[in-house]
């Protein structure tokens, strides 16, 4: 039976690897016209996105490329020494496959392709990648909420 930390570094390349896959074959797929996916609540856009969240910094991508990658780099050297446990791993997974998802993009396009956006508030268009990167945030802020969520590393 392999360790514990072996098995957790796993479940987080496994949920880098799935959300990266995921987002890339999205912004490459031909999405076609904007419309309603579910009507009144999600509709397909195009949209580039330059900047960072929420179109920060928009007038510096190869820092931003340059933030991210190291960003990406020190996590994942990071997570190799202390795996995490559980939904933590979980959650470390979506946001690392989202930030290189990202930066993929970046790299490729000179900006991120959103495609996603809620028809019931005013809200910036996103991607799949960004929405990993946040539900990988809450899991991670969940975990540590919970008592002794702190301590739990493999």
């Amino acid at each position: 039976m392999a360790p514990m930390g072996n098995t957790m570094t796993r479940t987080t390349a496994a949920a880098a690897c799935l959300a990266l896959c995921a987002d890339l074959a999205l912004k490459w797929a031909p999405l076609g016209e904007a419309r309603a996916l579910v009507p009144g609540i999600l509709g397909l856009t195009v949209a580039r996105n330059t900047g960072a969240a929420f179109g920060l910094l928009r007038d510096s991508p190869a820092l931003i490329a340059a933030l991210t990658g190291l960003l990406l780099l020190a996590a994942a050297v990071w997570l190799t020494r202390r795996p995490l446990c559980g939904l933590q791993a979980l959650g470390a997974g979506l946001m690392l496959g989202g930030a290189a998802g990202n930066l993929t993009d970046r790299l490729l396009h000179g900006a991120v392709g959103d495609y996603l956006q809620f028809l019931f508030i005013s809200f910036p268009a996103f991607n799949l990648a960004d929405a990993c990167l946040t539900l990988g945030a809450l899991l991670l802020a969940f975990c540590a909420l919970l008592p002794g969520g702190k301590a739990r590393h493999g």
